[in-house]
């Protein structure tokens, strides 16, 4: 009984490898022409999978071995293609829709103690009262000291408009504090904005489903308190994610030309994405800032700016991840991320291993968070940039072919990179006024 099974799961890696996703017209030729190989090597992987079923010392599950199989595979190719089983494929389709059903908590494990780091604004826990600093003691009457930070998220996330109670311990209270929360939909917010004098400082963290409408947003607003005569466009510690929200935001700042191309053994991966002319494109000067954080959708953003020369880059060398990932699902809710092209900037730069290399360089005090969602296998502890990690694709010599919480900006006299950025505008503004002040002009 145990066999069958097997190799039925072994027939679905089989159509999983050979299949095209959702959305390809064709699958590649070279996997048409290699099938029949692929097949008999496939007969050798059953064999190995049944030969440990029937003789390994212990009972080892069927999809313990066959999602070890898939996750062999993976780790053949490079760093960033990777194999995700069931609950880590739902994970990442959460952060790319933005949106998920729960309580609304940003928590970790601290000293053994389930802290909370921020109930997401407008949330059901917001709502109800949890505060930052507060420990979430029990959930549910089960004490969180029994739960991992895993066990805990499981038991606090649950369906719109059912309710759990937690009991905290705050600073300041004698007593345990008991709170009822009605679980709804939250969003997670991608973008933050602020004013400081005239110039705006829009933050964006991540490229998730709607990014490019709430920095649309965060701009009418901004512009809602009166002009702007400059903009701060932070993209530090921004790991990347949806490439069509990247492309869409930097559309924002940009009245036409190419924005990125992509380019693999795919015909179907060779595009050009270009910027359009939607007539209320911004005038006023743009600084975009990035550090090692920095990482693919959002270098994208950074050098289309740069190449069209509407933006000056300041700040550190990005991160340097210049592929694209496409993800496939698979039939028990797993799925695969798979590096399918590599992109380009505008002037045909790879920022693969090299990254955007700001036009000011302007170093950072605060710590560098990393430039990934999800840190590699290989990844170990020290590496900042794609360079480091083991199996990285090199820099293309030529054209051969992004991946895909938001924290309070820092305080301007905390933050060196904010700072200039701010002396550079305000000097450009002076400039201009002077101009046109010998110029005879008003405004």
């Amino acid at each position: 009984m145990k066999s069958t099974k097997l190799l039925a799961a072994v027939a679905i890696v089989a159509i999983a490898i050979t299949a095209p996703s959702v959305g390809y017209s064709r699958p590649p030729e070279t996997n048409v022409e290699k099938r029949d190989e692929l097949y008999k090597k496939l007969d050798m992987l059953s064999e190995t999978l049944l030969l440990v079923m029937q003789h390994y010392v212990e009972e080892v599950s069927t999809d313990d071995l066959v999602h070890g199989a898939i996750d062999g595979i993976m780790t053949r190719l490079d760093p960033h293609s990777s194999f995700m089983p069931p609950k880590d494929y739902k994970e990442d389709q959460v952060e790319i829709r933005g949106a998920f059903e729960g309580v609304g908590l940003e928590v970790t494990f601290r000293d053994g103690a389930l802290i909370v780091i921020t109930p997401i604004e407008d949330g059901p826990s917001d709502k109800a009262g949890v505060l930052a600093g507060d420990e979430i003691v029990f959930i549910g009457g089960e004490a969180v000291a029994d739960f991992d930070l895993d066990d805990a998220v499981e038991k606090l996330r649950g369906a719109k408009g059912t309710k759990v109670e937690i009991h905290v311990r705050r600073k300041g209270e004698a007593e345990l504090v008991a709170i009822t929360i009605v679980r709804d939909v939250v969003k997670i917010t991608s973008v933050k904005k602020r004013r400081i004098g005239d110039v705006g400082v829009v933050r964006i963290t991540r490229f998730q489903r709607e990014t490019h409408l709430e920095t649309r947003k965060a701009m009418k607003k901004l512009l809602a308190d009166g002009p702007l005569t400059g903009l701060v466009l932070d993209l530090r510690n921004n790991p990347g994610g949806l490439l069509d929200q990247a492309v869409k935001v930097a559309d924002l700042y940009l009245k036409e030309g190419k924005v990125v191309s992509t380019r693999g053994r795919d015909p179907d991966q060779e595009v050009v994405y270009k910027a359009r002319d939607d007539g209320d494109e911004p005038d006023y000067p743009i600084i975009v800032l990035i550090n090692q954080g920095t990482a693919s959708a959002s270098e994208i953003v950074a050098g289309a700016l740069q190449d069209h020369k509407r933006a000056l880059v300041l700040g550190e060398r990005s991160f340097g991840k210049g592929s694209v990932q496409t993800l496939f699902p698979l039939s028990d809710g797993s799925g695969l991320r798979i590096t399918s092209a590599l992109y380009y900037t505008p002037s045909e730069r790879s920022i693969q291993a090299k990254g955007i290399v700001p036009d000011i360089e302007v170093g950072s005090l605060r710590p560098f968070v990393g430039g990934l969602k999800r840190a590699p296998k290989n990844m170990i502890h020290g590496m900042k940039r794609e360079e480091d990690i083991n199996g990285h694709f090199e820099t293309p010599t030529k054209a051969e072919g992004g991946e895909k919480g938001v924290g309070e900006p820092e305080k301007p006299d905390n933050d060196p990179q904010l700072l200039r950025a701010l002396e550079l505008l305000n000097n450009w503004k002076l400039m201009r006024d002077i101009d046109r002040s010998f110029s005879g002009e008003k405004g």
